[in-house]
This record gives C-alpha cells, structure tokens and sequence, in this order.
C-alpha cells in the first residue's frame, strides 16, 4: 500500500501568508505534527519574492511595486527574485529525507523532486525536462525554477509553473540580474522562458493542470494524494506568524550596507549563481568590519551565509582568506556550484580596491572601476587604447555609427575624447559586442598590451569570462544613465541598435589618465 500524503490547495492568498504558511508547515512537518504535504499555492494580489540571501533593493523596484500595489516579501528558500502574478502557480513539497530515494548530491535530489512535474507537462503533450541545477524546461526554454530548504530533518522543496507570462510587467518589477542570461546562451527574455499558454496555444484550466501535478506527483513519489485542509495548529501558528512575515523586518532581513568610508563591493559569476559582496573596512586598524553577502544562489542550511557573515566581523584583513576557509572547513554547508575559493576571491577582489587610492580614486569610485587579468595600476602604465561604447554618443550624432568624435560638447564622449589625446591614447568608439571581440582579437594579434574601457556592471558581469578569454588585459570604468540592461533591451545592445544615451563617469577616467601620466613621467 502506498503512502498517504496530504494534498493542500490553499488558494490565492496574499505574499505574506504563503511564506508564513511555508514556515509553519515546515517546523510542523520537521516535529512529526504535520504530514508529508504537497501544496499548491498562488498569490493575490501579485508579488515579487526574492531568495532568502538576496537585499531587496538591490533586486527589485520597490517604487513600482508600491504603485501597481504589488507584494514584495522574501522566501525561506535561496535562489533569485520572482514575479508571481495570478496566473502562476506554486508547486511544494514538505517531507523528510528518509522517505525520498538517496541521492549522492544536492543537484540529484532536485532531480528527483522535479520528476513529478516532469510527467505532468509530458502528460498534456510537452517535451518536458529536468536541467541543471534546478529547472524544468519545455524543448530548451525554462517554465518552472526550483529552489528549497531544510530545518531539523525536513525539507521544502517548491516551484513555480508559469501558466501565463506577464513579461513586461516582470521586467519592470525586477531588476534582473542579467549576468544569469548567458549562461542560458540566450539573447532575449522570451528565448529562455516559456509558459503553459506560449507551448499549447491556450491556456489551460488550472483545475487541468492541478489534476495534471497531482497524478505526476504521485507516480514520481509513489505517495497517494489526498486533499485536505490546514490543521488547527497549523492555522493557529499562521495566524501567530502573520505580522512577521508582513514585517520589515522579514521582508528587509538580508539588510543594506550602512554608508560611510571603507565602503567596498565587488561581483563575480559562477556556475552556482551570482555573487555580490559589500565590505565595510576600517583602513586604519586594517581590519573587515562587515561583510554583506547577497546573491541569486542556494545555500544549505539557509543561515550558512549569515553565519559566514557573523564569522567575518572583525578580521583582520591579512586573515580574510583563512577565515574563510576554516569556516567552511568546520562546517557542513553545501552552495551548490560554488566554492569556498569562490567566496575567498569575490571578497579579494573586493579588498583589492583599497589599493585604488593610490591611482588618485575615492573608495566610492573605487567601486566603479574592474580590473581584467592585471592590477589597475599595471594596466594603466601600459595601456594605448581607450574603448568607449556607442551608446555614450547622441542618439542622433552623425558619429554615433561610425568612429570619430568632434568633440561638440554635447555628451561625455568628446570629453573622454580629449582626455584620450592628452594621456597619448587612441580612442575608439565600439559599435557592437561583435565589433568589441573583433577588436580585442586584433589587440592579442598585434600584442596590444592594455587598454582602458567604459562599459556597464552588468555588461561586465555577464562577459567577464570573454573578456578573460581575449586575453588582453583592461581596466573598464562603469558608465551612467538607463542601460539597455535596465531597459531590457541587452539584445538591441549586443546588436549595436540600442537607442537610448548613457553617461560615461568622465571624472573617474581623468583620475585614471592623470595617474598615467603621472607614472610615465616618473
């Protein structure tokens, strides 16, 4: 006889009550006072959730959210921030390991807790997948992403399914961490996410699609289903949590950096997710301070990166890389697609820019600025090239497709123009990613040793390992104004179409060239 699980429907309720609900059914299922639960969940009024390690203001849109009237709350689970409107659908599972088959990783176990919902979309006619780390696909584009977490034996493990998909308002609610894209290999939104309406060309009754869940649920788990209600304590504890979950508190739990001097951040890509780094350091005791570590990636236990964070406080900063080190030595923690070295290096990378002042920088435009391969201040002695992007010109410059600026004032780029001149520097407007490549091929050919550059983090973030790659070392400065990024717009950009201006940080750059100038002439 197969095992009875409970099947909960809990209905559209606010963001705040499904995490309140996640949380109680958790610590009840992990004491032995709830059953093994599959619930489906959806959300009224629509809401932006982040993951459990994620800074709210670094991930969402707050002042957008506020005026559509849309949830923002946080997860108990890790990963990236999601948009849940009111067609979308959560999918749960709340259970103790022992009663799952043994997986010998963390990426095996998703697999298995995924192969429900696997059969489910392969049941009403789609070729669906499980592809690592965590997602279900349809014929290669993502319709549910998965993430979970574990408290005393019991694990959450949840989903979305997109029935429907609100792209606009999405995009306009998050600020997407575009450095996830190219692992997808993909140059727009709609090319990497699908939903159930897009792949059937109707959208289906969610009575059809629970039925659908259910029955794959229940061969993969080999469980029966049966519907039922909340429990008296569950409801009782659900009304207790409540105003915690509403709570600042909750909702702001993984917190902003304090401002002030010592200030530092840096970020890198991994295969496990995005990684971003905040350091408070007191530069004349030589000691980190703070450390604030935020990104799209799952951490087990949850509180491991917090703990991290405790370890970190007050060390002193020749001891950073050990104290790192230790602590995942002396624990059991598990970032799946991310190492220890991993964390070591972000935060290194960070620490490095103490270093900056010496080029003439202030710590906060310190953070603007990204090495490639070498030391800033190496690069900068030998670079002979200043690469600024197309879309710094006016929109309608005569310039603006072609090379060549003629310095009418009009924009930053005949500002950096003139700085390249009197730093002995050839500038060049790049005009596409293509163009960009093109010419760091013909850099590498001609032995070109360095050069300085002006693109956006995100930019940065997402072709870091091309840049790597072309093997000509740089120093890239930060750009201003609305990218095509923001926008959503990164394949007009990579086309060399975008249509917007940016700003280039013209006073970081003199900085830089002075300092040049400086170094040569000594």
């Amino acid at each position: 006889m197969k095992p009875r699980w409970r099947l909960l429907d809990t209905g559209k309720r606010s963001a705040a009550e499904n995490m309140a609900l996640d949380d109680v059914i958790l610590e009840r299922r992990a004491v032995n006072d709830s059953p093994s639960t599959i619930r489906f969940l959806q959300f009224k009024p629509p809401a932006v959730l982040v993951g459990y390690h994620q800074a709210v203001e670094q991930e969402v849109r707050l002042t957008y959210c506020k005026q559509r009237g849309i949830d923002v709350n946080r997860r108990l689970t890790g990963g990236g921030a999601i948009y849940f409107d009111e067609e979308s659908l959560g999918w749960e599972i709340f259970a103790v390991k022992h009663e799952l088959p043994q997986c010998l990783t963390v990426e095996d176990f998703y697999e298995e807790l995924c192969r429900g919902v696997v059969i489910a979309l392969r049941r009403i006619g789609l070729n669906a997948s499980f592809r690592p780390k965590n997602d279900i696909e349809v014929n290669g584009r993502k319709i549910s992403g998965t993430g979970g977490t574990e408290r005393e034996g019991a694990f959450l493990f949840q989903g979305t399914l997109l029935v429907d998909f609100d792209v606009e308002t999405m995009l306009r609610c998050l600020k997407v961490p575009i450095a996830k894209l190219k692992d997808k290999e993909v140059a727009s939104l709609k090319e990497r996410v699908t939903c159930l309406k897009w792949e059937l060309g109707f959208k289906p009754s969610l009575t059809l699609v629970k039925r659908m869940l259910k029955e794959g649920l229940e061969q993969a788990l080999n469980v029966e289903l049966v519907e039922d209600s909340l429990t008296s304590r569950e409801e009782k504890l659900l009304n207790e949590r409540l105003s915690y979950f509403q709570s600042d508190e909750w909702i702001y739990l993984v917190r902003r950096p304090p401002s002030g001097v010592g200030e530092l951040y840096a970020l890198t890509k991994r295969p496990g997710g995005l990684i971003r780094v905040v350091l408070r350091v007191d530069k004349e005791l030589k000691l980190l301070k703070d450390v604030f570590i935020t990104g799209d990636f799952f951490a087990y236990p949850s509180r491991a990166i917090m703990d991290l964070e405790a370890a970190l406080k007050n060390t002193p900063l020749e001891e950073v890389e050990e104290r790192i080190l230790s602590f995942f030595r002396s624990r059991r923690v598990t970032v799946p697609g991310i190492t220890p070295n991993d964390f070591v290096e972000v935060i290194l990378k960070a620490l490095e820019k103490l270093n900056y002042e010496a080029l003439g920088l202030s710590l906060d435009e310190a953070n603007h600025v990204y090495p490639i391969l070498k030391g800033a201040d190496e690069v900068l002695k030998e670079c002979s090239f200043l690469l600024l992007p197309y879309c710094a010109k006016l929109v309608d410059c005569d310039y603006r497709r072609r090379e060549g600026c003629v310095k009418c004032g009009k924009c930053s780029v005949g500002v950096a123009y003139e700085l390249a001149e009197k730093a002995d520097l050839n500038a060049l407007t790049i005009q596409n990613f293509e163009h960009l490549m093109e010419t760091l091929n013909e850099f590498k050919r001609k032995g070109v040793k360095g050069y300085l550059g002006c693109c956006c983090e995100a930019f940065i973030c997402k072709h870091q390992e091309d840049l790597e790659k072309a093997g000509v070392p740089a120093v890239l400065v930060d750009i201003d104004n609305e990218t095509c990024y923001d926008l959503g717009k990164e394949l007009d950009g990579y086309r060399g179409s975008f249509e917007s201006q940016t700003s280039l940080k013209t006073e970081i750059l003199a900085k830089l060239l002075n300092n040049r100038r400086r170094s040569l002439e000594a």
